[in-house]
């Protein structure tokens, strides 16, 4: 499962760049515009494919976690990591509010869905990255890393929600929105990416013989 779960992780996260550099997609700005832009225009098959592929590749991480006996089928990982793949399957299905047009119900369950995923996923990583690497420091620094930076600049956003509250601008000017949430996707994405290649790692290494 771990070669196949980091197949479909590098091939999502692929299709979704693929996004920024090929035309009529690439004029999006990547700074101001979210991702979800793409699902809005002719790029939104490719995202959604893109997305699903991520969340698969999420799914084929935690089963493995489990397969290994690393987490309990019932545990607080696998739970998190069941509610980050399931508001991914949310994100592809409700489309983004489409501003030029009005809000929508179909978009705030978008915007609460990917919220909740950004804090499941990160949350899921660092608790497992303690059961999974016990005897591996280096690989558990480095998914904890991965998730506690997607974490942080969740907490960026918040921050400018806050700042809203309390009489300033609106929160998605308060930093550039589209950098922003690219930088905690891609931290989120590498967090469970890692905890792929340490397992793979780790089965390499139980089955080597010395010479």
């Amino acid at each position: 499962m771990t070669a196949g779960g980091l197949a479909a992780l590098v091939a999502g996260v692929v299709l979704i760049l693929a996004l920024h550099v090929v035309p009529p997609t690439s004029e999006i700005s990547p700074v101001r515009r979210t991702l979800s832009q793409y699902a809005l225009g002719p790029g939104k098959l490719v995202f959604d494919v893109g997305v699903l592929l991520v969340a698969l590749g999420s799914a084929l991480a935690f089963a493995e976690l489990v397969r290994r006996r690393l987490v309990r089928p019932v545990s607080a990982p696998v739970v998190l990591g069941a509610v980050w793949v399931a508001c991914l399957l949310v994100v592809v299905w409700f489309t983004k509010t489409n501003w030029s047009v009005g809000p929508s119900v179909g978009g705030v369950i978008h915007r609460y869905a990917s919220v909740v995923g950004f804090v499941a996923l990160p949350l899921a990583v660092i608790i497992t990255a303690g059961r999974a690497f016990a005897d591996a420091p280096g690989w558990r620094f480095a998914a904890r890393t991965c998730a506690a930076l997607s974490l942080s600049v969740l907490g960026l956003l918040f921050v400018g929600v806050v700042r809203m509250l309390g009489g300033g601008g609106p929160w998605w000017l308060f930093l550039p929105l589209g950098l922003v949430e690219r930088a905690m996707a891609l931290s989120a994405v590498a967090a469970i990416a890692v905890v792929l290649a340490g397992l793979a790692v780790k089965s390499r290494d139980a089955v080597a013989v010395p010479a």
